[in-house]
């Protein structure tokens, strides 16, 4: 069992929240009162970041210490929104919101995954007529055997991680996200995620 703290409390973040805890984890989702996530992101041995990723790096960088040694899981997708709202380009071009919270957070194990797929299946892979993929990049090996094992425990065969390597190969599964608005204007919000075939 680990201590896990979800920011955001959307429909990733609860949908997370409800997986984990039936999992067996103690999962807290401090609500937007001052100090709320700072309180819960202290006491957490993991952390998820499930906010909003176009303002994700302002509200965890002003988190440093109280996530320092911690495992943070960021599962958001920053970018630059068409008049649809639906993601027309990244806001980090060149880069990605995975490198950026690493780089503000450096005492902190930033782990990106579950970024590649509509929000149903992080929790629920095994309804997809085929088997998802979900990609683990990060510095720290031992992180993201962390994470691996929490993704084990909400439905995730471990056949369909793939471990990219460190945290820069977060700019190939956030780029990703370019699929959706296009995946979803042909086939509608539908539950998909994208999946390497071997």
């Amino acid at each position: 069992m680990n201590t896990i703290t979800i920011l955001g409390s959307g429909r990733v973040g609860s949908g997370l929240a409800t997986a984990l805890r039936r999992a067996g984890h103690d999962v807290a989702v401090p609500d937007r009162s001052p100090g709320a996530a700072a309180d819960a992101a202290r006491d957490a041995q993991i952390v998820i970041n499930a906010t909003p990723g176009a303002g994700s790096l302002e509200r965890l960088g002003a988190l440093q210490e109280e996530l320092r040694d911690t495992i943070l899981v960021d599962v958001s997708n920053a970018t630059v929104d068409g008049p649809d709202g639906l993601p027309a380009g990244l806001l980090y071009p060149g880069s990605s919101l995975a490198e950026q919270l690493q780089q503000a957070l450096p005492e902190t194990r930033v782990v990106k995954t579950l970024n590649t797929m509509l929000f149903s299946v992080m929790t629920a892979p095994a309804t997809l007529t085929q088997p998802p993929t979900a990609f683990l990049s990060g510095n720290d090996p031992e992180a993201k055997l962390t994470v691996a094992g929490l993704l084990t425990g909400i439905g995730w065969n471990p056949q369909w991680i793939t471990d990219l390597g460190g945290i820069e190969t977060a700019q190939a599964s956030e780029a990703a996200i370019l699929f959706v608005p296009h995946v979803i204007r042909s086939t509608g919000l539908a539950p998909f995620a994208i999946s390497i075939a071997r």
